[in-house]
């Protein structure tokens, strides 16, 4: 970099790059910036005391999140240079970069050193405190500010009142707001998120009319709260009375951006394609921002509509990473394995990958079949990326192999782990297990997992069925009474759907929905029709609560045929026939994974019935179109 000619003096020379620096932390531009601080390197400006720049530059790569050199360069400044700002801005940059222990070390050495500490230093330590949540040290810290007498700051009350919310501490917080003097906005919103939190959307609303002022992110609170609890027609109303009652908009993009992912939580699309045709609408800056419109593409992929995601992802002008990561990982819950590594290799040539966005292409090759292709990018990881697989890593690949029947090559993946595997690892190929019909080897990962995870239902659930697959009824039997006895319990599946703005339960064997009697007969229908297109009822992994007994044989198998009939989600797209018209997509929401004979019913109901028929289970979505489900029966 060349500075310009009419600089002949230091301090002008000084005072430009200053606003240079200052203009590339504020647009965090780090390119420019490496180049000023190289520049400031070769004309003597980081030597020269009473023209000294490093401050800037350290606070530059902090804004731009680039820890690494913002600590080399805050090491170089002279002790005399460092300020109580220097400290609190590193913090800071270690709290927004993940490396929340080092903020906490360097709050200690301050304090160690006899470092000035300020209101902005413990809404840092706060706010890293909130972020891990370590209550420990965040009421350590709320006693060193009332020590410093630092406890006259509006903001550093806020920030400590939100850090005992964050790690569920209600009372402290409760206390810590009727001890305020005086309270702003901010102050209530913090204590409304924690209510809606941890006490209900009831107390919360109580609350919410408490409050004398409301901002944006109060309203935000309560229509994100009510979107993820299926109260559609609420969130609807409130959000009416917000923006005509009171005259606010949702206009930021942090807001927007929040009730986006209670939509995809929920799995409830209306409200996110309001948002998104509001953000449209009102031109607002949200509309063109990258965390917008990530928000936004993940919202539809997880919601089922995949096309429409795809579509946003190519509208976006701005991609980073996490982009990337967001729409890979939605195809490959859609199953579009091909076209994962399709759009890998686009990523390449625009952006840098990371673990997650290979736990994204993994998981695509592991649901798709693509074995060859997903073994070769977990061996090139660290050859020829740089990257060190993670656990998540770990796992996917342990699951592609797994599905494969590649039992003894899943293993010596595991083994060769350089830590410890976690439950997911070694439940992927306890599944495999149950697949491929090695008890031997599920018995004994079992063992591993039950020490580990002895409450885990999945776990003891998928062995049980393995046994009644392999034709060890007894075992199967006794397994599961044992569990009773322990008092486990598998965990009731729940199918959701989201029709004419409401949300709508259904557990296996459901009795309370209002109109169960009305699902009941479309039910008995629907089987009849079923059976005549080549159904059969699979029922060699349902097994009875009471875990066998002597029984007779034929009633007991038509009491199993019966469970199987009234799966969730059965039970849901009996509602959905009877409430949508004829042709109308339907879209259902498992908490659990869907299991074979459901799946089975599935294609011959989209097909007798001409529906698209789209289930988002646990691990990834099926659709179910002309008898045929978009997994390719792999899953």
């Amino acid at each position: 970099m060349r500075w310009p000619i009419s600089l002949t003096t230091p301090s002008a020379l000084a005072r430009h790059c200053r606003a240079l620096i200052r203009s590339c932390a504020q647009r965090s531009d780090i390119d420019a910036g490496q180049k000023l601080h190289a520049a400031a390197v070769t004309t003597g400006l980081l030597t020269l005391p009473q023209l000294f720049v490093g401050n800037l530059l350290m606070q530059m790569y902090a804004a731009c999140g680039d820890i690494i050199y913002a600590r080399k360069v805050f090491d170089e400044i002279p002790p005399n240079y460092k300020d109580k700002v220097d400290w609190a801005t590193l913090m800071d940059c270690y709290r927004h970069g993940g490396e929340e222990l080092d903020a906490l070390t360097l709050f200690v050495v301050m304090r160690t050193e006899g470092i000035p500490i300020d209101d902005i230093a413990m809404i840092s330590l706060f706010g890293t405190c909130a972020k891990v949540g370590n209550s420990v040290f965040g009421i350590q810290g709320h006693a060193c500010m009332m020590k410093m007498g630092l406890d006259f700051s509006v903001k550093a009350r806020n920030a400590a009142m939100d850090m005992y919310v964050k790690c569920g501490l209600m009372d402290c917080a409760k206390t810590l707001f009727d001890e305020m003097p005086v309270r702003n906005v901010v102050s209530w919103t913090v204590l409304l998120w924690g209510v809606v939190k941890w006490e209900g959307l009831e107390k919360g609303r109580n609350l919410f009319d408490e409050m004398p002022e409301r901002n944006e992110i109060a309203w935000t609170i309560m229509i994100a709260r009510h979107v993820e609890n299926g109260f559609i027609r609420e969130a609807f109303k409130l959000l009416a009375e917000m923006m005509f009652g009171y005259g606010l908009h949702l206009d930021s993009t942090s807001s927007l951006c929040s009730i986006l992912s209670s939509c995809t939580q929920s799995g409830d699309v209306v409200m996110g394609k309001w948002l998104h045709s509001h953000a449209l609408r009102a031109a607002t800056d949200a509309s063109t921002d990258v965390k917008f419109g990530t928000a936004l593409l993940d919202m539809y992929a997880k919601c089922g509509r995949i096309d429409t995601a795809v579509r946003v992802f190519k509208s976006m002008h701005t991609r980073n990473v996490v982009t990337w990561n967001a729409m890979l990982g939605g195809l490959a819950m859609h199953g579009k394995g091909t076209m994962v590594l399709d759009m890998f290799n686009q990523m390449l040539e625009e952006i840098r990958p990371n673990d997650v966005t290979f736990t994204a292409v993994l998981s695509a090759c592991s649901h798709s079949g693509l074995v060859d292709e997903g073994r070769r990018l977990f061996y090139s990881l660290e050859n020829v990326f740089g990257i060190r697989p993670s656990m998540e890593n770990y796992a996917c690949t342990v699951d592609l192999l797994g599905r494969a029947g590649h039992m003894e090559e899943a293993e010596a993946v595991i083994r060769g782990m350089p830590m410890r595997p976690n439950e997911v690892v070694l439940g992927s190929l306890l599944a495999a297990c149950s697949v491929h019909r090695a008890p031997e080897v599920g018995e004994r990962l079992m063992r591993d997992l039950t020490r580990m995870y002895p409450h885990n239902t999945d776990h003891h659930v998928l062995l049980s069925n393995m046994y009644a697959l392999s034709g060890k009824k007894a075992k199967a039997d006794s397994f599961r009474r044992d569990l009773r006895d322990r008092g486990i319990r598998k965990l009731p599946g729940i199918s959701t759907m989201h029709i004419n703005g409401q949300i709508h339960h259904f557990t296996a064997g459901e009795r309370s929905h209002p109109q169960i009697n009305e699902v009941y007969l479309m039910l008995d229908e629907m089987i009849t029709e079923l059976k005549l297109a080549g159904y059969a009822p699979d029922t060699s992994s349902q097994i009875l609560s009471g875990g066998g007994g002597g029984g007779d044989d034929s009633n007991e198998e038509e009491e199993k045929e019966g469970a199987v009939l009234s799966h969730s989600e059965k039970l849901a797209v009996c509602f959905g026939l009877i409430n949508t018209t004829p042709g109308t997509p339907l879209y259902i929401f498992k908490n659990l994974r869907i299991c074979q004979d459901c799946h089975s019913a599935m294609k011959i109901a989209s097909k007798v019935y001409d529906r698209e028929i789209t289930i988002r289970d646990r691990n990834r979505f099926h659709l179910f179109k002309n008898g045929g489900c978009s997994c390719s029966d792999y899953w």
